[in-house]
Parts: structure tokens; C-alpha cells; sequence
């Protein structure tokens, strides 16, 4: 009875098995149901990739320890290493679980369910990938260990092989790592509109690569920029600019001076009162400056839209009204003249005598 001892063992083992295979499932529904009512995605994401893996990860403990127990008192001289591929199926089972996690994740960003200022979907992509690599790399790792091979002269040796490799791959490898700091630190994203003072680049970005950005200028021709690049240079996002500017300078006749004041009051009040100017930032209207043919006054706003569209829009709406306040007012918009002053006007002009002091 003792001797068969080991029987009652592995039937307990299975039993218990069958019954979390039967109850793992359920627990992992309820916590589904439970997760579906928050507002985070991680945790829908970590339970929608449980429930697989941790079936198999129950069947795999209570079969491999029943095995196990078979094997060591059945055929005590085997070689049969039941309890190395147990770990094995066990670090795929993890591989397996993780990487669901990660894309379920990803997904959830793609699809809208996550919304967050600091990722959007190429940074999710580019990260969803980098980790799927890592969970690879590290699963092929721990299962070189699991074989008894040392994995220290492997990492040495891909230590001395990736400084040979950088040597012979660098601009790659910029680009590469330029690719990751805009994933990581995000200037723009796709479908941004970007330009550099640096370098004669400027359209909407259509694509974020590891090796290169695909922007389309707007001629649409489309301008291939390696990443590296973008490491050197100043890049500007209009795309996220939270106004526009208008800034403009009028002159009127000097024979208008009388009116100069009254104008630009009535044009700072018209400003302050436009629908399309944000009155909560800065608004200057002042006279400026005494212009060769006129006498000028600046008008400095920012408009509530960023559309470059409707921008352009807002500005003309403003400069047609500020043409009628000047016609309102008697005054007219200045244009370069040129006085001439006779030093007495009841004397006849001496042509002749003119043109021969233009001769001299």
C-alpha cells in the first residue's frame, strides 16, 4: 500500500489539475467583468491575455509533476529530462502571456481605446515591437541557461561583435537610434506639419521609419530624411501651435493726422470685440513710427483658430474692417509720394536753368 503510495499522488495532482483548469477560466472571467468597468486598458489587457496561457499553464504544472512521479518510480534509470522541458514549455507559456499583454495593449492605443497625450499610434508601434524583440531575445536567453549553456561568453562575444558591427554600420545605426528618440521623445507624428530653420525641409509628415521620415512637401513631392538627421537640426511643429499671429502695419496720409489717434482706438476696440481674436493673450494697436509717406500704426493679435485655412480668413475680415474705420474717418491709406516745394511760388519756373544744373 505504501509502495503505490506515489499512485494516490499523481491522481491528486490530476484531479486538482482538472479542477483549476475548470475554475482558472471562471476566476479570470470575473476579473474581465471587473476590469471592463474602469477606465484603464492595462488591466483589460493583462486578463484578455491570461486566460489562455494560464490553462495551459495549469495542465503543464499537473502533468509534468505526475510524469515526473511516473517516471521516477516506474523507470528510475530514465534519462527522459521531464523536468527541463517542463521549464521550457513553461518560459514559451510566459513568452506567450507577455507578448498577448503587449499586443493587446498596442492595440487598444491603435484602435482609440487609450487615449494619452504621450503616445500615439507610431510610438505604440515602434515600442510594441521593441519589447517583442526583447521578450525574444530573453526567452532564448533563459532557455540557453535551461540547457547549461553560459550565456557570458555569448553576451562577451556580442559585446566585441557589436562594436565591429557599429564601426561598420554607424549611419545605420544613427538612424536607427534617431528613430527611436522621435518615437521616444515625439516632436511630431504622422500627419504633423513640420519645418526646419536649419535645412530646407519643410511638409507633412506621411511616414516615421526606423531608418528614415517620409514628409510630403506641399508640392507633394515627397522628401525621404534620414533620422539621424533630426538629432542635429531645430525642428518646428506648427501643426501644435495654439494660435496664429497677425501682425500688420498700416499707414495713413500725414494730411490724416487729425485722425491718427480716433483710428487706432477704434481699431483696437473692434479687435477687442472680434469673435475670431483671443482677447485673453496679446492685443496691441498703437501709432509706430513716422513713415517716409505715411504715418503708421501696428496691429499685433493672435487669432482663436490655427486653420491655416480659416486664418487667412480671420485676417482678411480684420484688414477689411480696419480699411473701413479709415473711411470712416475721412482718412485715407498712404502710398509713396514725392512732394516738391518752389522756394517762391509766384516766380516762373526756369526750366532751361534746370536742366543745365542737371547737366553739371
Amino acid at each position: 500500500m505504501v509502495g503505490r503510495l506515489w499512485l494516490y499522488e499523481v491522481v491528486a495532482v490530476l484531479v486538482v489539475t482538472v479542477f483549476c483548469v475548470v475554475i482558472v477560466p471562471r476566476m479570470v472571467a470575473r476579473l474581465q467583468v471587473a476590469a471592463k468597468s474602469t477606465e484603464a486598458v492595462w488591466d483589460d489587457a493583462l486578463f484578455d491575455a491570461l486566460v489562455k496561457p494560464a490553462i495551459w499553464m495549469s495542465w503543464l504544472l499537473g502533468v509534468s509533476f505526475a510524469v515526473n512521479t511516473i517516471v521516477i518510480h516506474v523507470v528510475p534509470d530514465s534519462v527522459v529530462p521531464v523536468g527541463l522541458l517542463a521549464r521550457i514549455l513553461g518560459v514559451f507559456i510566459l513568452v506567450w502571456f507577455v507578448n498577448g499583454f503587449v499586443s493587446r495593449i498596442e492595440t487598444s492605443v491603435i484602435n482609440g481605446r487609450y487615449n494619452a497625450d504621450s503616445i500615439d499610434k507610431s510610438t505604440a508601434l515602434a515600442l510594441g515591437k521593441l519589447l517583442r524583440i526583447s521578450i525574444i531575445i530573453s526567452a532564448c536567453l533563459i532557455t540557453l541557461q535551461l540547457f547549461d549553456y553560459s550565456i557570458t561568453g555569448l553576451l562577451a562575444f556580442g559585446g566585441i561583435g557589436g562594436v565591429v558591427i557599429g564601426f561598420a554600420s554607424k549611419d545605420l545605426l544613427a538612424n536607427f537610434f534617431g528613430g527611436l528618440m522621435i518615437f521616444l521623445d515625439r516632436p511630431f507624428a504622422v500627419g504633423d506639419w513640420v519645418r526646419s530653420p536649419d535645412q530646407n525641409i519643410e511638409g507633412v509628415v506621411e511616414h516615421v521609419g526606423w531608418r528614415l521620415t517620409r514628409i510630403r512637401t506641399f508640392d507633394k513631392r515627397p522628401l525621404y530624411v534620414p533620422n539621424s538627421t533630426f538629432t542635429h537640426i531645430s525642428v518646428e511643429n506648427p501643426s501644435r501651435m495654439s494660435h496664429r499671429r497677425i501682425y500688420e502695419t498700416i499707414g495713413v496720409r500725414y494730411d490724416d493726422s487729425h485722425a491718427v489717434a480716433a483710428i487706432v482706438a477704434d481699431v483696437k476696440k473692434m479687435l477687442e470685440h472680434h469673435d475670431e481674436i483671443d482677447i485673453n493673450n496679446t492685443l496691441i494697436v498703437n501709432f509706430n513710427s513716422f513713415g517716409p509717406s505715411s504715418l503708421d500704426f501696428f496691429i499685433y493679435c493672435l487669432t482663436k483658430t490655427v486653420d491655416w485655412t480659416k486664418y487667412h480668413e480671420v485676417k482678411q475680415d480684420v484688414l477689411l474692417r480696419i480699411l473701413k474705420i479709415i473711411d470712416n474717418h475721412g482718412a485715407e491709406c498712404a502710398f509713396p509720394t514725392s512732394t516738391i516745394h518752389l522756394a517762391d511760388s509766384n516766380s516762373p519756373l526756369n526750366i532751361d536753368s534746370l536742366v543745365h544744373e542737371g547737366a553739371d
